[in-house]
């Protein structure tokens, strides 16, 4: 009975969990609206601002709360960037894809709880791919790879060049595992900001690393910081 009323007077944990989020939402729409006269160099100026200030905090516990900090800002800018896009074409598995999404306030908290290792769960047509995209942005400021896991090569490849053209505006690299590349290739897309790929191509890149392969330069992987 009590557990009701409670319940009843405060929400449920999700619920309450959307109204703690509520707020951020705003603060990015507000800063979405601002970034409207920001060239495009200035969104690629503030990346490399924020990579060399993230690159030297080395406290993990220091480093989350920076990045809780600026995610605001940080996923305005992949909104703002992805609204220029709008209208541009380019080739997406050898197919002429034109851009026309922008990410509305259900994928910005989509992209919080991401980013705080909670799981989103979202229907079919709430946008997944591009939710990711805002999460994958900050957390690639820190220069420790960020790994985006699907399960197909065709996806991989497929949401590497689609969603690649935001992260490209910004100023941040993205690479893309596939079956099929030899250890010299595979090492240059673990070594870019973010790395899409499938969940058995990373395990057993990782499993060779660290079973297989007897000198550094031997290994693909650099590291697990976020994924």
């Amino acid at each position: 009975m009590v557990s009701w009323i409670l319940k009843a007077v405060l929400g449920s944990k999700n619920q309450r969990e959307l109204r703690r989020i509520r707020p951020i939402v705003e603060k990015i729409n507000k800063l979405d609206q601002e970034f409207e006269s920001w060239s495009d160099e200035q969104f690629r100026e503030k990346t490399a601002q924020w990579k060399a200030e993230l690159s030297k905090i080395d406290d993990p516990a220091a480093l989350a709360r920076r990045l809780n900090e600026i995610l605001p800002e940080a996923f305005a800018a992949v909104k703002n960037v992805a609204r220029r896009l709008c209208g541009k074409t380019w080739l997406v598995c050898d197919q002429p894809i034109t851009w026309n999404m922008v990410h509305f306030d259900v994928q910005s908290i989509g992209g919080i709880a991401l980013h705080e290792g909670k799981i989103a769960e979202m229907a079919t047509g709430e946008g997944k791919t591009l939710v990711a995209t805002c999460p994958l942005y900050l957390n690639a400021l820190t220069g420790r790879g960020v790994h985006l896991i699907t399960v197909n090569d065709y996806l991989a490849r497929r949401d590497a060049e689609w969603m690649g053209e935001i992260f490209k505006a910004l100023g941040v690299t993205v690479g893309c595992i596939q079956h099929d590349q030899d250890p010299s290739v595979r090492k240059a897309q673990y070594d870019c900001d973010i790395t899409y790929g499938t969940n058995s191509e990373f395990g057993f890149d990782y499993l060779r690393d660290n079973g297989m392969a007897t000198t550094k330069d031997q290994q693909v992987q650099r590291g697990h910081y976020y994924a």
